[in-house]
């Protein structure tokens, strides 16, 4: 009968509290330069295997043109992408590891509903249509040089399988886990909320896209606004891992169609 004695009030537990499961502004920054460094070394391992398959002496200038070559063939950008994927799963495993929280959770890889693909797969053909229409009434070609360049080495190298693996899947889901994946999840939890957290993932995922010129790069902060937008919306990075992957799949395709005319 203690309890009802005033002299033996109840006291109340103190709340349980945990430290965050989540890296805000600093820690997302922090780690995201590392998953950022893994990929850089995951990429740049397959430049150096080519590099070493090709033997033989190399003097300073010979080396560079060796380098530029290498980097220029299609098959090396193919393989450099898919090995890019499993060097950032594993940092991204790493950091999300230390907080503690689930791997799929953090990432939001979850399903989504078919209304919220439906409004993706519009909004993104009216966006690069719109960028396309742009191109032609500004008589600027319609897809980079670049693609067309690695287009042609990997068809010569009969590696056009390989480019499509790349291209479609393994860059979606690789780029996708970094900016709408992890980026995302850490900026719009910290100071910057959901908009702040958009805007910057976008810009960030179109710096790993410097091999195009400025006017494709806006293109890719765009087309980066709207899948932030639709990973906001959806709670889901797979909606924007799969609309990533039919935007490339058709800028692939629609590359080969121009380069085989």
């Amino acid at each position: 009968m203690d309890s009802l004695n005033p002299e033996s009030p109840i006291v109340a537990a103190p709340p349980i509290t945990s430290s965050p499961r989540v890296w805000k502004f600093w820690g997302t920054t922090f780690w995201g330069l590392a998953v950022f460094a893994a990929m850089f070394l995951g990429q740049i391992a397959v430049v150096g295997w080519f590099m070493f398959k090709q033997g033989g002496p190399l003097d300073q200038g010979s080396f560079g043109e060796a380098v530029r070559i290498v980097v220029s063939r299609g098959v090396t950008i193919s393989l450099s992408v898919i090995t890019g994927l499993p060097a950032v799963a594993i940092a991204l495993w790493i950091a999300i590891r230390i907080k503690g929280a689930g791997f799929a959770d953090y990432l939001a890889l979850r399903g989504f509903s078919w209304a919220n693909f439906g409004i993706g797969v519009v909004a993104l053909f009216v966006l690069v249509m719109a960028w396309d229409a742009v191109s032609r009434a500004t008589g600027r070609e319609v897809e980079p040089g670049f693609m067309g360049d690695v287009l042609k080495t990997a068809r010569a190298d009969g590696a056009l399988w390989l480019l499509v693996i790349a291209f479609c899947v393994a860059a979606p889901i690789t780029e996708e886990f970094f900016a709408r994946g992890f980026l995302y999840r850490g900026w719009s939890e910290s100071f910057l909320r959901v908009p702040g957290a958009i805007i910057l993932s976008s810009l960030v995922w179109t710096g790993l896209h410097l091999q195009y010129n400025w006017y494709f790069l806006g293109e890719v902060f765009s087309i980066g606004l709207l899948l932030g937008y639709l990973r906001y919306r959806s709670n889901s990075t797979w909606l924007t891992i799969i609309l990533h992957g039919l935007n490339n799949l058709g800028a692939v395709v629609q590359t080969i169609l121009l380069t085989s005319s």
